[in-house]
């Protein structure tokens, strides 16, 4: 059973995916909240396997409810605003993934199940957002060096570049010819090594510390 929360600060958009998950056998809702100060009081208190959470609330934003989970919970960000003027900043501060509220029903199902299952939501789209982020940063500043990549072998160093582009497993095994099993377990014993929650913050990891990213 996955445990869900849903913070948001509009009644209609919590009905609305409160109806949705209520009718799913593997689905249970567990709390919600209006605000992000109740958003982290629900964490705390519930501990969900996932949280639907949205950016601008009263008392405190979603970026700050991401910095200062420290749970296991793995938040989805959902919002009705373009992404790009928070999107690495949701990233680094721990966010697995994205959705906007038009969000087809079932979109937002798979999204539910996907993150509970230790993936994250993280399309082209989104990767080439970071990507543009970084390319408009100063050439000045200074890249910050995940402290164990020297851990990675060659090739999971490469495994990383390749997360960092938005593919998902197969369609890196497919560019790699390779089975998408041997692509899982790189990326299984790279998230190990390097701490990381889930490819999400792989591909902040990627691009703060310079990895090479396939083109």
């Amino acid at each position: 059973m996955i445990r869900v929360g849903i913070a948001d600060d509009q009644a209609l958009v919590r009905l609305g995916i409160r109806t949705l998950i209520e009718v799913e056998e593997d689905l249970r809702l567990v709390g919600e909240a209006e605000d992000g100060q109740a958003a982290l009081d629900l964490i705390e208190a519930q501990h969900p396997d996932v949280l639907l959470l949205d950016v601008r609330m009263p008392r405190m934003d979603g970026l700050e409810v991401l910095r200062r989970n420290t749970s296991s919970t793995r938040i989805i960000i959902l919002t009705t605003f373009e992404l790009d003027e928070y999107v690495f900043e949701a990233l680094r501060a721990g966010a697995s993934g994205f959705l906007t509220k038009d969000a087809e029903p079932d979109e937002i199902l798979r999204a539910i199940r996907v993150v509970a299952g230790g993936e994250s939501l993280l399309s082209p789209a989104i990767t080439r957002r970071v990507i543009e982020r970084f390319t408009a940063a100063s050439p000045s500043t200074p890249l910050r060096k995940h402290p164990d990549l020297h851990l990675l072998t060659d090739r999971e160093l490469e495994i990383v570049g390749w997360v960092a582009t938005g593919l998902s497993n197969d369609e890196i095994a497919a560019a790699l010819v390779v089975s998408p099993a041997t692509v899982r377990t790189h990326v299984s014993r790279v998230l190990i090594k390097l701490g990381a929650r889930d490819r999400a913050q792989l591909v902040v990891i990627a691009y703060q510390s310079g990895v090479r990213i396939p083109q």
